[in-house]
């Protein structure tokens, strides 16, 4: 299971597994950053936490917030495919290459629920796409850190 989640669908029952001040804290650091980690050992704090940072941040964005849900393992084909799927973005195109030269132009946050799923190349392709995009901020939650350059990371 896996795809991009609409905003609506946030899943906003329950409390934060934050303060409001490390939340504060948060939203601070994906304005100002590239790339936060939220990890911990349970995946529904962890979501529940990033899911209401990127409502919460959407607005900020031109191009909005893409929560993209993975729930097994994506390569790129995986990634581009659910980016291709965002609600009111037009059609990504197929293919890396065309899919970073789109992201590039985009100003927007993506969100990465369930980053463990990932496969190495994903993450090579991300890192590729931090350099290419300026625009670009990822709000990723998984059992560990992504390992970027830059990467802040909160431990739930």
């Amino acid at each position: 299971m896996g795809g991009i989640v609409p905003m609506r669908d946030a899943g906003r029952t329950g409390t934060l597994p934050a303060t409001s001040d490390e939340l504060s804290r948060l939203l601070t650091v994906v304005r100002r950053g590239r790339v936060l980690t939220v990890t911990g050992r349970f995946r529904e704090p962890r979501s529940r936490l990033v899911r209401e940072i990127a409502r919460r941040l959407s607005s900020n964005f031109c191009d909005g917030a893409a929560v993209v849900a993975i729930g097994r393992p994506f390569g790129v084909r995986e990634l581009t495919a659910a980016l291709g799927c965002v609600p009111g973005m037009p059609f990504l195109p197929y293919g890396t290459a065309d899919a970073v030269s789109w992201l590039a132009e985009r100003d927007m946050l993506l969100v990465l629920d369930g980053a463990e799923h990932l496969a190495p190349e994903a993450l090579a392709w991300l890192r590729r796409l931090l350099t290419a995009a300026p625009g670009l901020r990822i709000l990723a939650s998984g059992r560990s850190p992504l390992a970027f350059e830059g990467e802040r990371v909160h431990r739930l």
